[in-house]
């Protein structure tokens, strides 16, 4: 079958149709079933480089991309604040065009999203968002890669978000309209995801005969699921909002209590890092219904699937 995403940015879950995650997933599981030795006998992406520019921390996405990357039989670097500072040192378009010359790929894992999308117009190689205000496409892929492998499908089930209707919450929404997945998101009044992204997740899911709610009554939102996700309350950026949050997030964080509204065999999700004690307590992130490390396992096996396919 042809390769639809060759050369194609991946800077929202909505750049993908159905058929597109379809193989991803396909591909991730089988580059997840294949030992490193083959993998490095059998290179998909030999002599290729990929910039990773990042304005945040990171842990799980600077090393999956870059050891993606090795695995794949290619090069990864690694741009910090320091060396680049788009926008102020140097232009995002400059930076793009020195960039694709060198390079045959760019994740940038960034604060506002206009950055991603600026780097994609410039750059004539494939720009993947590793991270903005906005969207996280690579989590909810690796997310829904885990929900598939624990649960044997996607559509028809039920996934409840708890928390702050964040860049997560966005591309899991949007994620799980594509698929057929029904999604809850359980937010306090004022913190439910953005209106614009809420309705076209609404109508993909429309056409793939699931629905999307949003609700402010958190045990309303786990009624009945079959996975529950949750976030931190103060994302990266919004440190200085922590203390006014607290209280009022209280009510959603995901202990025993709310696990037990659920199904039996519910499955528990955090794209990590985690706030023990606030959004998620250790009983629970630490339990038997959590798959938070197989999660964090499968943004290495979903990027280099992404990584494989689009470079």
């Amino acid at each position: 079958m042809e390769n639809s995403l060759k050369g194609r940015d991946l800077i929202s879950i909505s750049d993908l149709s159905v058929q597109e995650i379809d193989a991803i997933f396909k591909l991730a599981a089988e580059l997840k079933a294949k030992s490193i030795a083959d993998q490095a006998a059998n290179p998909i992406l030999p002599g290729k480089t990929l910039a990773m520019f990042f304005e945040k921390p990171s842990l799980r996405t600077r090393v999956t991309f870059e050891v993606g990357m090795v695995q794949l039989g290619g090069y990864a670097v690694y741009l910090q604040p320091t060396d680049v500072r788009l926008g102020s040192r140097e232009s995002v378009a400059d930076a793009a065009k020195n960039l694709e010359r060198w390079v045959q790929g760019i994740m940038a894992r960034t604060f506002l999203h206009k950055t991603i999308t600026d780097l994609a117009d410039y750059a004539g190689v494939p720009v993947i968002n590793g991270l903005s205000d906005l969207e996280h496409p690579c989590q909810a892929l690796a997310d829904f890669l885990t929900i598939l492998e624990h649960k044997g499908k996607l559509k028809g089930l039920t996934l409840s978000y708890v928390g702050d209707g964040n860049n997560v919450c966005h591309s899991l929404m949007l994620l799980a309209g594509k698929v057929g997945m029904n999604m809850v998101v359980g937010c306090p009044k004022g913190y439910e995801p953005d209106p614009a992204i809420t309705r076209t997740a609404e109508q993909y899911a429309a056409e793939a005969g699931s629905n999307i709610v949003v609700t402010n009554d958190p045990m309303e939102a786990v009624s009945g699921a079959d996975a529950i996700y949750t976030d931190v309350w103060a994302s990266m950026g919004q440190e200085d909002e922590r203390d006014s949050r607290l209280p009022i997030f209280t009510p959603y964080q995901v202990n025993q209590k709310l696990v037990n509204a659920a199904k039996s065999d519910v499955i528990v999700l955090h794209c990590l890092p985690a706030k023990r004690g606030e959004e998620i307590t250790d009983e629970v992130i630490d339990g038997p219904h959590s798959v938070v490390f197989d999660e964090a396992e499968n943004r290495l096996h979903a990027q280099k699937a992404v990584l494989a396919l689009v470079m």
